[in-house]
């Protein structure tokens, strides 16, 4: 009988309990036994361990969040840890690993596969920023609540005639902006992959006032940069264990910035962690079900090392090395897209 131990690493995201149940459902297929690590690698660390059976994940496919747990720990700020996390592995005889992150987390795995650790990493993260993979589980959840939030900003902006500022998460990838822009007919999408001119932003929206619409929606990501500056907007100047800052404010700025400039009430909303929170998507509940059931296949057929991903409509495996060395950053075709429906002054 094998064991699999299992941890939620980084970030909260719809869909994780989706994903943890498809390892126990199809683990227990083989008679495999499964161990829920608490906590993230923070659970490997400290040996908090919870055996998951079919009992622990009956019900859990549409809640949000993880029942087992996470955190931000990095194992390998310190040797203890990372010695630590490979005697817990021993002391609990996990066979195999399968670790369910963003970059930071499947970086994590990456060292400890290089370290004889058996594991398999799944995709995880909302801002759809994992390099190898078309999708990541959380994702369309995501769209989807900026996509309302949006739709409902628009009945508020228009009855009283102003700009609405929507700040959406997204460090160095506009993913959600750009997708959730389309999809709620957003006036301006502004993404950390093309530094804006906030001139240039206002000349747009006048436009759009000029020609009769006395209303605008400006979607930003917390990562959008103003052309003149060469930092984030940040809430805290802290940095956790991968070495990030706490971003957001860069919302309020532009509200600010296009009132003086203007002359037009703006008003600011940051989706903040509501973005991440409450029940996946049917399509985050798949995409996730079928990534948990390929990663056990994977442990099975020996498979270390690799991230299971999205490739078209199939799951395939890939390098783990090459979901961590570089970001999925957005497609400009896609964003090209949207700026076709940005209003541009008459002269241009």
């Amino acid at each position: 009988m094998k064991k699999i131990g299992i941890l939620t690493g980084g970030g909260d995201c719809p869909g994780l309990n989706a994903v943890i149940r498809a390892v126990v459902k199809k683990s227990l297929k083989y008679h495999w036994e499964v161990i829920g690590i608490l906590d993230g690698w923070k659970g490997l660390i400290e040996g908090n361990i919870l055996p998951l059976t079919a009992q622990h994940i009956s019900g859990i496919l549409p809640k949000g969040g993880t029942i087992l747990g996470t955190s931000r720990t990095n194992p390998f700020k310190d040797q203890k840890n990372v010695d630590a996390v490979l005697s817990n592995m021993k002391k609990f005889k996990i066979d195999a690993l399968i670790v369910i992150g963003g970059e930071d987390t499947l970086g994590v795995a990456l060292k400890l596969y290089k370290l004889g650790v058996p594991v398999i990493g799944v995709p995880k993260t909302i801002d759809n920023d994992i390099s190898g993979t078309d999708y990541t589980f959380g994702f369309d959840t995501a769209v989807s609540i900026v996509t309302d939030a949006i739709d409902r900003l628009h009945t508020t902006a228009e009855s009283h005639h102003r700009i609405m500022v929507l700040e959406v998460m997204g460090r160095h990838a506009g993913w959600i902006a750009t997708v959730s822009g389309i999809a709620g007919g957003a006036d301006e999408i502004l993404i950390p992959e093309i530094p804006f001119h906030i001139e240039d932003v206002c000349k747009n929206l006048k436009a759009r006032h000029d020609s009769g619409k006395r209303f605008s929606i400006v979607v930003a990501s917390e990562g959008a940069k103003p052309s003149d500056i060469d930092h984030f907007e940040t809430l805290s100047e802290e940095k956790d264990e991968f070495g990030h800052v706490r971003l957001g404010g860069i919302g309020q700025r532009l509200a600010k910035e296009i009132e003086k400039r203007l002359g037009v009430e703006t008003r600011f909303t940051v989706l903040g962690h509501v973005q991440r929170g409450g029940s996946p998507t049917a399509y985050d509940r798949v995409l996730a079900t079928r990534y948990g059931v390929v990663a056990v296949e994977l442990v099975k057929d020996g498979h270390f090392g690799k991230m299971v991903a999205l490739r078209g409509y199939k799951i395939v495996p890939v390098d783990l090395t090459e979901s961590v060395t570089k970001l999925r950053t957005v497609d400009m075709d896609l964003y090209n897209i949207a700026t076709t429906f940005f209003a541009k002054p008459h002269n241009e």
